[in-house]
């Protein structure tokens, strides 16, 4: 399996001796899946197997379908009067001629013309043409645009997997570099401890040296970065297998990009030497990129 990206667009068109038709099928990034579907409602049955087809093929996004048909001319029906509709414009129109000339106004006759621009008068009959065939021919057709349209998030997620990788690639090199920063850090530190340790004791009678010494050595403890260099590590090694595994790994991902972050902050916060924070803050770069990335993966 491959991951695939949240963002992609397909369409196509079709036509038959009555019909002709196209589709719009787009989606954009969001937490869960949500479908929003504009299909007309006099296909029966379509917008149903619509929404399960595309709930079967996709996981996350923001899914909007829409499927504009039109009628040939030849099959549109032909226009006709509602005589229902019609009396009772007739109706309402002569009260009111009734009371114009009650209160002595003047009021034309309506004319033909006007009698049918009135709403409802006029109308147009839907023909006796079964759906069903249609609806057929649409189920079909949507196969191949779901297919499409997954190819193409398949093949955006493919891009998104070699930026990741190379992204990945720089925190580990930059972890690496963390290490040898920490590690040139160490013997600076232990001659600050000491002189710490020396200046106190002159300044403090009656200070227990072992009690002085252990508080020191306490503080050592928690500027010590090695645990946050080796989660950075494992978080690194569970990015690349989910990259490998592939489906539906974006929200593992995304918290994965959360505990990456967390690490860099730490580092940052423990550093106390300039090449360990300069370091810490470039992770925090690459890996705040990575985090745009991920939120475009399915």
């Amino acid at each position: 399996m491959t991951i695939r990206s949240m963002t992609a667009f397909a369409s196509a068109q079709g036509s038959s001796e009555q019909h002709s038709w196209s589709w719009e099928l787009r989606s954009v990034n969001a937490k869960g899946l949500d479908i929003r579907l504009r299909v007309p409602d006099w296909l029966e049955g379509l917008e149903t197997l619509t929404r399960s087809v595309l709930s079967k093929s996709l996981a996350r996004g923001n899914v909007s379908l829409t499927l504009r048909i039109t009628r040939s001319e030849d099959s549109a029906g032909q226009v006709q009067v509602n005589t229902a509709v019609l009396h009772s414009v007739v109706k309402a129109l002569a009260e009111a001629q009734s009371i114009a000339r009650q209160n002595r106004v003047e009021v034309n006759p309506a004319s033909a013309a006007e009698l049918l621009s009135f709403k409802g008068v006029l109308e147009q009959s839907a023909g006796d043409d079964d759906p069903a065939p249609l609806v057929a021919t649409l189920s079909k057709e949507l196969e191949s645009l779901v297919a499409e349209f997954v190819q193409m998030r398949e093949a955006e997620g493919a891009a998104l997997a070699q930026i990741l990788n190379a992204q990945l690639e720089q925190v580990a090199a930059l972890t690496v570099r963390a290490g040898e920063r920490a590690g040139e850090r160490k013997e600076k530190m232990a001659e600050t401890f000491k002189a710490n340790l020396a200046r106190v004791l002159d300044n403090a009678d009656g200070a227990d040296p072992d009690r002085v010494a252990q508080e020191l050595a306490l503080i050592a403890v928690k500027a010590d970065v090695t645990e946050e260099l080796d989660r950075l590590g494992a978080h690194i090694a569970a990015a690349r297998g989910l990259l490998v595994k592939g489906g539906a790994v974006g929200r593992k991902l995304d918290f994965l990009m959360q505990e990456f972050n967390r690490e860099a902050n730490t580092l940052c916060s423990k550093a106390q030497h300039a090449g360990l924070t300069a370091v810490g803050l470039e992770l925090k770069t690459v890996i705040d990129q990575m985090r745009e990335q991920v939120q475009n993966i399915e």
